[in-house]
């Protein structure tokens, strides 16, 4: 069997039905087991975490104040016409890899390459960063109990140790769970989200008892002088205009980029669809679902921290910890801490299980070395790929400091909205045979909304993270150049 493909060179594309028969490849062959709860409650399980623990309360008293709320319905809004692309495209190319593997249908090789260099950097990245938060937590637990964690093995605090231990931990844990399979990783998943909802409920339930409606005046702070710390933390479209303040109705703006890295979720569920039965109906489903459940969470809970604090004393560690600290109730604190610690462990793996995945199709495409995507015989999963995907979020998180580059996630999530937004134009119209069992309503004036708002948010970001992002593109670049365009299946025309 020959790879098929159209064109040439750089934009040389996959055929829609090659995708499709590659996934039937004995060595390459992943297990099909979740259906659309078990997939809606993954996509809640990564999306209800870092956004409701740690950034809506920095937004809030950085960007937002009240308002955080509509920052994060805009982001909310952007995220789901970005859904609507992708869940045509999942069900029509149900395939995994996500962007990558979208791109590669409808763009081309050199296109999917970069958004697959681009999502590695987002889905690591983003489990080291989650894993850094872990380890905070997880020394505030212990110290609830009256247990000191030593400086040395603990750089959760900020505390400058030689090692953050729990943070190895966690993602050495989470790295053994995917392996075992994917029938695991969804039953860990879907223990600790409903652990998780029941603590965010317990917040939203007690919180509201605790609202004072003066914290919400005024909602939309008034335009004020920022101290953004350096020039690489201003966003970059306020330099461009030369805008030195901040909150008003550019902070909910800005607001809005920071956020984003709450609503990577999705993303992840698209990279699932060779795991999921009837992906064709599935996939919509967990895509759309899981999102709109979540923005609904995000909005309420935001709501109740900002009524219970005043907004300028949210930019804490654990916004949540300290609003429920606010009410007085005794041990509150202690009990939230250990919910949301719990609740990151889940997010840690579904961003490995992500990484994992793309990575996974890019090898099988051979793009990356094919030997790094064989599955295991008896667990179905892409081991290799996995231990290498663990040890790396380990050592990243284990050692660096990695709050300053949390914002290349948010860059790397738009970069690849912006590119399925558009990609689902291109397939619509150069593929109109295929089978969609879900469409882009309102085709393509939607797709195109959502490409424009995605590159607006991301102006919103700092320009530093603008230029981190582009020089991690143009190392792609050199990779590709040096490996992928002449060894890629479409290259050579080779078999898996």
């Amino acid at each position: 069997m020959t790879v098929t493909s159209r064109g040439g060179g750089f934009f040389r594309t996959k055929s829609v039905e090659q995708a499709i028969r590659d996934t039937e490849e004995p060595e390459f062959r992943l297990r099909k087991a979740l259906g659309p709860v078990q997939l809606t409650v993954m996509g809640i399980g990564v999306l209800i975490g870092t956004g409701v623990f740690v950034l809506a309360g920095e937004a809030a008293a950085l960007y937002s104040g009240p308002a955080v709320s509509l920052s994060f319905l805009i982001s909310g809004v952007v995220c789901a016409l970005a859904a609507l692309c992708y869940a045509e495209f999942a069900s029509t190319v149900p395939v995994a890899g996500s962007a990558y593997t979208f791109s590669y249908a409808s763009l081309g090789e050199f296109i999917a390459w970069m958004i697959g260099w681009d999502l590695i950097l987002e889905f690591t990245l983003g489990a080291a960063t989650v894993a850094k938060g872990w380890s905070g937590y997880f020394d505030s637990v212990l110290g609830g109990l009256g247990i000191e964690v030593p400086t040395a093995i603990s750089g959760g605090s900020g505390s400058g140790g030689v090692i953050d231990l729990p943070a190895v931990f966690v993602s050495l844990l989470m790295m053994v769970v995917l392996i075992i399979g994917i029938r695991l990783s969804a039953w860990v998943n879907a223990s600790i989200t409903t652990l998780k909802l029941v603590i965010v409920a317990g917040i939203i339930l007690i919180g509201s008892f605790y609202i004072s409606g003066s914290n919400w005046t005024p909602f939309i702070p008034p335009s004020q002088p920022v101290d953004y710390n350096t020039d690489a933390g201003v966003p970059l479209l306020l330099q461009i205009l030369g805008i030195d303040s901040g909150f008003g109705l550019t902070g909910v703006f800005t607001g809005a980029a920071i956020v984003f890295f709450a609503y990577l979720g999705f993303d992840i569920v698209a990279t699932l669809s060779e795991e999921v039965k009837n992906p064709q109906r599935t996939m919509p489903i967990g895509i759309i679902a899981s999102l709109a459940i979540a923005t609904v969470i995000y909005i309420i809970v935001s709501l109740v921290y900002t009524g219970i604090l005043p907004y300028d004393q949210l930019g804490v560690e654990a916004p949540a910890a300290a609003a429920m600290a606010a009410t007085g109730i005794p041990a509150a604190e202690f009990i939230i801490s250990l919910g949301i610690l719990i609740g990151l462990t889940v997010v840690i793996m579904t961003l490995m299980l992500g990484q994992t995945r793309v990575a996974f199709a890019m090898s099988r495409d051979h793009l990356l070395p094919p030997t790094l995507g064989k599955v295991h015989s008896k667990f179905r999963t892409p081991y290799k790929l996995t231990i290498i995907t663990g040890v790396v979020a380990a050592a990243l998180s284990g050692f660096l400091e990695l709050t300053e580059l949390a914002n290349l996630v948010n860059i790397g999530t738009l970069a690849a909205f912006v590119l399925v937004s558009i990609g689902v134009i291109v397939l619509r119209r150069t593929r109109p045979d295929l089978k969609r069992t879900f469409k882009v309503p309102f085709m393509p004036v939607l797709p195109i909304i959502s490409a424009i708002l995605c590159f607006a948010v991301a102006l919103f970001l700092p320009a530093g993270t603008w230029i981190r992002f582009v020089l991690w593109m143009i190392l792609g670049l050199v990779v590709y150049l040096a490996y992928g365009r002449r060894r890629s299946r479409l290259a050579t025309g080779e078999k898996a």
